[in-house]
């Protein structure tokens, strides 16, 4: 396992190294948050990050900060290393994305339990890898959607990442809530597997009768994960994708569909992500319009704000333009 160490003090890094390597793990150094941020982009084999919270240039908070909103594509293990005390720090460095800290001076045998429970959670992966593979069976029939994926997630991470840290509906999203978007966004379009390839994959408009059936994509995909959350009642991120399958076409008038759900009736994750799947759709070539420019998306998606969209999730994509275009800048448009 490859480990990041991000701190400009010496002494620090040589004893972190020094544990880490008995310990049996490989050690990367790098002395500030922008150099560990271009190291994690070009090193995918990198899942746990220590970093000290004090540097220059970017500090370790910071760095927790950008990890959290940029499109890495896996989840990075984030330990804190600090001298700071006090409640008040802990929470900021957990409101930014950490996962743990460890106050200096540490001691190794702490290193190690700590570093043990960032694997317990790495494996958990695996199961992430398993629904992003289902979501991908789906999306393999709509040969179009490119990246669709690996961007829709990564706009409704920063979406619910903002929302959570301030706004008015900052108490209903918490870290739980962030990753089991993350999880499950892929499974969006599950539904899709039901639809006839005739509706599916033509070449153009649909007629009004195929659209009723495409319609049930939808309903379709929210029956499927339905069935699996009475086998696993307490799996909250099955009933995160639920929702998402089900609502991700409602609108915030009332007009959208399956339900003609309207306004706070929509549950927060598909409010969320209904503008993360609409602006990919704008930004992506279809063969029915061009790739929209970020700016036309843009004010299409303000045209929008009170009908189409939840006002405050529009009030959070405007202040995270540059972090959306990064994400298309590293994931590709759609084709």
């Amino acid at each position: 396992m490859n480990v990041l160490v991000v701190d400009d003090e010496i002494l620090s890094v040589e004893l972190l190294k020094e544990a880490l390597n008995l310990t049996g793990y490989e050690v990367a150094v790098r002395e500030n948050g922008s150099e560990a941020l271009a190291y994690l982009r070009d090193h995918g084999e990198c899942r746990i990050v220590i970093t000290d919270w004090e540097m220059p240039d970017m500090d370790g908070l910071e760095l927790t900060r950008r990890i959290r909103q940029d499109s890495i594509g896996h989840y990075v293990y984030i330990i804190m290393v600090t001298s700071r005390g006090g409640t008040a720090n802990v929470v900021e460095g957990l409101e930014a994305g950490a996962d743990d800290f460890m106050s200096k001076p540490f001691h190794p045998s702490e290193l190690e339990v700590r570093l043990r429970s960032g694997l317990r959670l790495m494996s958990l992966e695996a199961s992430n890898m398993t629904i992003f593979a289902l979501a991908k069976l789906a999306e393999s029939r709509d040969p179009e959607t490119g990246a669709h994926l690996e961007r829709v997630r990564g706009y409704s991470r920063a979406l619910a990442l903002r929302m959570g840290a301030e706004g008015p509906l900052r108490g209903e999203i918490d870290t739980a809530f962030v990753e089991n978007m993350y999880l499950t966004t892929p499974l969006h379009d599950i539904g899709k597997v039901a639809i006839p390839d005739y509706v599916l994959l033509k070449p153009g408009r649909l007629t009004d009768a195929e659209f009723e059936i495409m319609k049930r994509h939808t309903t379709e995909g929210a029956a499927t994960l339905d069935s699996v959350l009475k086998v696993a009642p307490h799996a909250s991120f099955l009933r995160v994708a639920r929702d998402i399958a089900l609502c991700h076409h409602e609108r915030y008038d009332g007009t959208g569909y399956p339900r003609g759900l309207k306004g706070r009736d929509i549950p927060l994750a598909a409010r969320i992500f209904s503008l993360a799947d609409v602006y990919d759709a704008l930004i992506s070539k279809r063969v029915y319009k061009p790739a929209y420019s970020h700016d036309v998306a843009k004010n299409l998606i303000m045209e929008g704000d009170g009908t189409q969209f939840d006002p405050y999730v529009v009030e959070a994509f405007l202040a995270l333009e540059e972090t959306f275009q990064a994400i298309v800048e590293s994931q590709g448009r759609g084709m």
